[in-house]
């Protein structure tokens, strides 16, 4: 049998479901194909953030999303002996207009993803099928799935996790951080609520370092690294786990549990033509900062605007190469944040890790900054950029009105030319649109701060940049037609 899509997506994680979503609301056709017949059952991803918060109102399952999410609050760093060595508040207001971080059980919210491609006619989800290989053309791409059938597609995307078969099919190799640490992951539902921490916690105990944080309602997890001399068959066989939560006294039920190692590899190319990479195909983070479902999610907000772009208004197929280029840099760094914090908790030498107590109690008592997650853009160098903007590849925030609406919804998907005329894919508003009302003086605060007239943001919603209206403009329809922006 022979099928055709605009998109064939490979991989329903979470990555995959928010790129089909995205491609689905620009109205393309896409296939999904996905070999699992349900939800992945086993521990995953645990923590999202505000900018994530802001792609799920997007897709339209924020409301969904925050039944199975909880603001993340604090998160603490501590010695075997329960001394402080880091504290941080988690919560506070993002420049996306929701809480900074939140603590999440990831199958409710694929879950949701799945219900809302559900109700896309232009969007087939096939489950129980995977990909086997694909053979490129001049203007598209035939993709072989297992089941047998051919699907004739503009472009594939691989999704499909870590052991991606599409990476594999393109050659790729890795680049290897040299990061490999095997943990014993457990999620569990607390039978009585009040016998878990209120707070999320990095044990550093050089015997066995321990995460411990929430999940969402109803949920908590702990992370046991797993010594030299033991094996995964031994984490899971039966009383393990429960010698290392006993000392807990946490009354909880298991939910699942599992051991992963730990890894941070980056594939060295992530596009092959019409053949991409996204999410852990294309990169995979260890989870102390909390940044590897971010990350990937980042991916398919990138590559969907990209691709609506060439597939529905027609600009040039080079706008691609802008994908690794501006991805990449943003997501070593999240990588690199995490190996330097999943070394200060995995220290197993007491004399070392005496040493990084010292240090991170006095600099705690100093007031110094915390190693926590910045907020890393895109790549600006090659990127969809005007060429030496300070504001070009922020975060454009999303201001709240007073009764709560929040600017995204009022002003729609697409990309917004603030303070300039509409025009050829761009939306635009004069300062003095209805539709700025609730949000018009925060806008012209930040455009004040900046001596700007107008700002120009891409569907992505990070700045492309900020000055005169037609020069953004004219700037904008010349590098997403894939020429340079002048200078």
């Amino acid at each position: 049998m022979s099928a055709r899509a605009e998109v064939v997506v490979i991989g329903l994680g979470p990555v995959g479901a928010v790129l089909s979503c995205l491609l689905g609301q620009a109205g393309l056709r896409v296939l999904a194909v996905e070999r699992s017949h349900e939800v992945y059952p086993l521990p995953r991803a645990a923590h999202f953030d505000h900018e994530i918060m802001r792609v799920f109102q997007s897709v339209g399952i924020a409301d969904e999303a925050l039944n199975h999410a909880e603001p993340a609050g604090a998160y603490e760093f501590r010695n075997a002996a329960g001394d402080l060595l880091m504290d941080a508040r988690l919560d506070a207001q993002g420049l996306s207009g929701w809480a900074g971080s939140y603590m999440f059980n990831q199958p409710g919210i694929e879950r949701a993803l799945r219900a809302r491609l559900a109700a896309m006619p232009n969007v087939e989800v096939r489950l129980g099928d995977a990909f086997q290989s694909y053979v490129q053309h001049a203007d598209h791409v035939e993709v072989t799935l297992a089941g047998g059938d051919v699907v004739t597609a503009r472009y594939l995307v691989g999704c499909d996790g870590a052991r991606s078969a599409v990476r594999e099919a393109m050659g790729v190799a890795l680049d290897d951080y040299q990061f490999d640490e095997p943990w014993l992951v457990v999620d569990t539902i607390p039978v009585d609520p009040e016998t878990v921490p209120k707070v999320n916690l990095q044990i550093c105990d050089p015997a066995r370092p321990t995460t411990c944080v929430r999940m969402g309602p109803g949920r908590h997890r702990w992370e046991f690294m797993l010594a030299p001399d033991e094996t995964a068959e031994q984490a899971m066989a039966p009383g393990f786990l429960e010698a290392l939560l006993e000392p807990w006294k946490a009354k909880v039920e298991i939910e699942r549990k599992a051991v992963y190692r730990f890894h941070g590899l980056v594939a060295k190319q992530w596009r092959d033509g019409r053949v991409l990479l996204a999410g852990d195909s294309a990169h995979q983070t260890p989870p102390f900062a909390g940044q590897g479902m971010c990350s990937g999610i980042r991916d398919a907000v990138n590559l969907a605007w990209k691709l609506d772009a060439i597939l529905g208004r027609g600009a040039d197929d080079a706008l691609l190469a802008s994908y690794q280029t501006e991805r990449e840099p943003c997501t070593r760094s999240y990588i690199e944040l995490a190996i330097h914090m999943g070394r200060i908790v995995c220290s197993r030498d007491p004399q070392v890790c005496a040493q990084r107590d010292a240090m991170m109690m006095a600099a705690l008592a100093a007031g110094a900054a915390l190693p926590l997650p910045p907020p890393h853009g895109p790549g600006r160098e090659g990127g969809v950029f005007v060429a030496g903007d300070v504001a070009a590849g922020t975060i454009f925030p999303q201001f709240l009105a007073e009764d709560g609406g929040r600017m995204d919804d009022a002003l729609g998907a697409g990309a917004w030319l603030i303070g300039g005329e509409t025009g050829n894919g761009l939306t635009g508003f004069a300062l003095d649109d209805v539709r700025l009302a609730p949000f018009r003086a925060a806008i012209e605060a930040w455009l004040f701060e900046r001596g700007a007239e107008a700002v120009l943001v891409r569907p992505d919603r990070y700045v492309f940049g900020a000055g005169d209206a037609d020069a953004l403009a004219a700037a904008w329809h010349q590098r997403v037609a894939g020429e340079a922006c002048p200078a």
